[in-house]
């Protein structure tokens, strides 16, 4: 039976689903002012891997993941790009799906854009406004009033800040916080931002960002979701955010699970892009195949931080070599599956399934395909017979999580020119560092020897040369 961690709950529990005809998933997607970093492609393909394995256990999914395609930051990119930010945004959207296109993510069901739920947007503040949850601020921007709503903080176990008298509502005294959030910016400025703005009935503006979110759940989900997820980033205060505004609007809002993916972390930073610290996704797959990239992220529980390391990158395509290469020669054929049962097999199959009914225990799960792996190996040449059954063991078990989806040739080949074209670039930069030695210019030729290092290769100096090897 599937348990997954619940952050509201903070433990793992028995996943009973709301509805048996199918489970409703919603991520919160991008904001498309940049093209997409390995942050997103972590959190997208943890949730990929999710809806892979419940559709493995026979559930039919809803998968819905929204688009930010306009806010603050897609604004102000655009002007000083100097074009139109609905132009901007479009560019970035194409970028994001050739990106995912690359990393094999699987295809939400519906992917809805901001700008096309405008309507649901400004019913939904309008509702807050009349049921008292809201207010107009003295600038004119509607803003949520969370001592309106008692159980703020209950995702988060955070509470808001402080609080000063500020105004009274009709129905008697209240307080203003100043970590209410705005649910509508006012701005009638149409001239200079024609395409930024839409009209309501207090005057041109755009939706903050959390009633967003509320609004697209309420539209595609009737606001009963079983699995609510996105990165760790999001829990305070945009999810906190969420569930206030949509309780507020709704009594029956439910979610059954919170699920959070831990940060990808750069030099014990989070990677983001205010920090300008990201390493694109387009980036990434120039060095590496797609499913090193899946393995790499799989290899390391999705709850906690990824710190990036082009070390266990490497290590992650070494691991995928070794598997493709012990699938050599064996004849895959999936319809094996259904052949008598074998101990081993058995054996095999119930760690694999243990691990990813334990919340998503990829780690293990991946050690499993390993040993599998090694066991082909062991077998191949006095048991021939068990070695093709487990070989399409290997490839069934490993599609679940996305993987094996080369032919074994093609994927070594692939890797063969890719070390072609990287040890050119080794030797080059080789070539450089004792330039720089035989000239004494000791602090370049570190630091080509620390990049180096970086990448998973060792340099040693000899007395006529220097040679590498791959730690």
């Amino acid at each position: 039976m599937l348990k997954i961690f619940n952050t509201f709950t903070k433990k793992k529990e028995l996943f009973l689903p709301l509805s048996k005809k199918k489970i409703n998933i919603y991520v919160c997607g991008v904001t498309t002012y940049d093209i997409c970093h390995i942050g997103h492609a972590r959190t997208f393909l943890i949730f990929d891997i999710i809806v892979r394995y419940l559709q493995h256990l026979g559930y039919r999914t809803n998968y819905v993941r929204n688009i930010t395609d306009i806010d603050d930051k897609i604004i102000n990119t655009a002007r000083k790009n100097q074009e139109p930010a609905f132009i901007l945004s479009q560019r970035m959207i194409k970028y994001m799906n050739k990106d995912f296109l690359r990393l094999n993510l699987i295809l939400p069901n519906e992917e809805p854009r901001v700008t096309e739920c405008m309507q649901e947007i400004i019913k939904n503040v309008d509702l807050l406004l009349k049921n008292k949850h809201a207010y107009i601020s003295d600038n004119r921007d509607i803003l949520f009033s969370i001592l309106r709503y008692k159980n703020y903080g209950l995702l988060s176990h955070r509470k808001y800040r402080n609080f000063s008298h500020y105004d009274s509502f009709s129905a008697g005294k209240d307080y203003r916080l100043s970590d209410d959030f705005v649910l509508w910016k006012y701005n009638n400025n149409i001239k200079n931002n024609s395409d930024s703005l839409w009209n309501s009935p207090w005057g041109f503006g755009r939706p903050g960002w959390h009633i967003e979110c509320s609004s697209i759940i309420n539209k595609y989900f009737h606001n009963t979701v079983d699995i609510h997820g996105g990165g760790i980033d999001l829990l305070f205060p945009h999810h906190e955010n969420e569930i206030a505004q949509s309780t507020c609007m709704n009594r029956n809002f439910s979610v059954q699970f919170w699920i959070h993916v831990g940060m990808v972390v750069l030099d014990k930073q989070k990677m983001s892009k205010s920090l300008l610290n990201t390493i694109s996704i387009r980036n990434l797959l120039e060095k590496y195949d797609s499913e090193v990239i899946r393995y790499y992220f799989l290899s390391s529980h999705y709850r906690h931080p990824l710190e990036y390391s082009e070390k266990n990158l490497i290590k992650s395509q070494n691991i995928l070599i070794k598997i493709y290469m012990s699938l050599l020669g064996c004849s895959i054929n999936l319809s094996y599956r259904s052949l008598r049962r074998i101990q081993v097999r058995d054996d095999f199959k119930n760690q694999f399934f243990q691990a990813m009914n334990n919340d998503f225990n990829t780690p293990v799960a991946c050690s499993v395909l390993r040993k599998l792996s090694k066991y082909i190996n062991k077998i191949k040449k006095n048991n021939f017979y068990l070695a093709n059954i487990l070989a399409s063991d290997l490839i069934f078990l490993g599609n679940i999580l996305g993987l094996f989806t080369h032919k074994p040739k093609e994927f070594l080949f692939k890797l063969d020119q890719v070390f072609i074209k990287h040890s050119y670039i080794i030797r080059n930069l080789i070539k450089m560092r004792n330039n720089y030695r035989f000239e004494k210019k000791w602090h370049l030729s570190d630091i080509i020897r620390i990049k180096l290092l970086e990448l998973g290769i060792i340099v040693e100096d000899h007395l006529n040369k220097s040679v590498y090897r791959y730690r």
